[in-house]
């Protein structure tokens, strides 16, 4: 473990990709069945530096598969997003680019660190991570198809004997890869263990390019931590924000001032819950949008009082303007039991949801989280 230096604020600085200037290098990753347009959005009004689409198979990108289309849409997004293309064809991957640019993408990323058996059966993702040539023209024909920025997403290697992410990460800069970014594990390790930022270095020492840090950062001390370890430009972070839209911009205050930032309020989280709700209806429609929201509801009450009993009334509720109303009664119950425990003193505007909450902690048990500490995700 790394002690995180007094001077990481001064260090983070502006990055550029490409003709694009991220400011504050803090991104959020690409996650399938996550990070859709309505939790991008949501990320995006919060704070965000960078934010990826759920990664996009090529084949089905250029079929015009309906769904695939869907999750490159980019309407009503604020910042920039990135789409992620997996594929092992370089003249299909090429062309996927292309039309993903034509469609508005402001920077194609390419994935070389999916670890799912699925996706390396089928010599995508991690598995290129064994053929460098063949990963060399899939980067050269992506780069070569199109006029933005391309990046890259891979992992430190197949596994711990084969550990060449420095060699390629070298190579996809001399195909014209923008910037690169390291999940501090190895194919083989999955997401178990702990992702090793140390190993980064290798990376950052073997290129010009930004090199971002990507692993199990899940609070501000670990994307310190991360960045010390590493070198690295900036931090990737992925299932850190299960829950928390608002973690990326919690990160990038404490990196900017070096001073934590509070979570939102259990009243404010209420309304973020309710409003995540509703773009995802008005997004896939009723019947979908519902059963998407019910994982983001559940990592949303993760760790608060009677959780387990709500998500279970929600997951089996097909009732929209029902499950907003155990939204609110769920919040509300809580709200009201702080206020209970430790009621606001006249003139003491002080007394917040979440101090409230940490003086309730013994009457709801050990697994009760006040409103701003993040439940463990992993």
């Amino acid at each position: 473990m790394f002690d995180a230096p007094n001077n990481i604020t001064s260090r983070l600085s502006p990055i550029r990709i490409g003709s694009v200037t991220l400011d504050m290098p803090v991104i959020l990753a690409p996650m399938a069945g996550v990070t859709d347009a309505p939790f991008r959005q949501l990320v995006q009004k919060f704070g965000a530096g960078l934010v990826m689409s759920e990664m996009i198979a090529s084949h089905a990108m250029i079929r015009e598969n309906r769904k695939t289309l869907q999750r490159t849409r980019q309407a009503n997004e604020s910042g920039i997003t990135a789409v992620q293309l997996a594929g092992t064809e370089p003249e299909v991957m090429a062309e996927a680019a292309r039309l993903n640019v034509d469609r508005g993408a402001p920077i194609i990323d390419i994935n070389f660190g999916c670890p799912m058996k699925k996706i390396v059966n089928n010599f995508a993702g991690s598995a290129l991570m064994r053929d460098e040539k063949l990963a060399a023209s899939i980067l050269k024909a992506v780069v070569n198809a199109v006029k933005v920025p391309v990046t890259l997403k891979m992992r430190l290697g197949w596994d711990r004997e084969n550990m060449n992410a420095p060699r390629l990460a070298k190579i996809a800069e001399d195909c014209g890869i923008k910037m690169v970014t390291i999940h501090g594990r190895t194919r083989c390790q999955f997401y178990k263990g702990q992702a090793d930022w140390s190993l980064i270095r290798l990376i950052k020492n073997a290129v010009k390019i930004p090199v971002i840090a990507n692993g199990d950062i899940r609070d501000n001390s670990d994307a310190t931590l991360a960045l010390a370890a590493s070198g690295a430009d900036g931090v990737m972070i992925g299932r850190g924000t299960y829950g928390r839209p608002w973690f990326l911009r919690q990160v990038m205050d404490y990196l900017r001032t070096g001073i934590a930032a509070p979570s939102p309020s259990l009243a404010e989280q209420r309304a973020i819950v309710a409003d995540h709700l509703d773009a995802m209806l008005s997004y896939y429609g009723t019947y979908t949008g519902l059963r998407i929201a019910r994982k983001h509801i559940g990592w949303y009450s993760k760790g608060l009082p009677k959780a387990a009993e709500f998500r279970a009334a929600v997951n089996t509720c097909d009732d929209a303007e029902k499950v907003r109303g155990m939204i609110d009664e769920f919040f509300e119950q809580i709200i009201q039991q702080a206020i209970k425990c430790h009621p606001r003193e006249s003139g003491d505007p002080a007394a917040s949801d979440s101090e409230r909450m940490s003086l309730c902690q013994d009457s709801y048990g050990p697994q009760t989280r006040a409103a701003g500490f993040p439940p463990s995700r992993e």
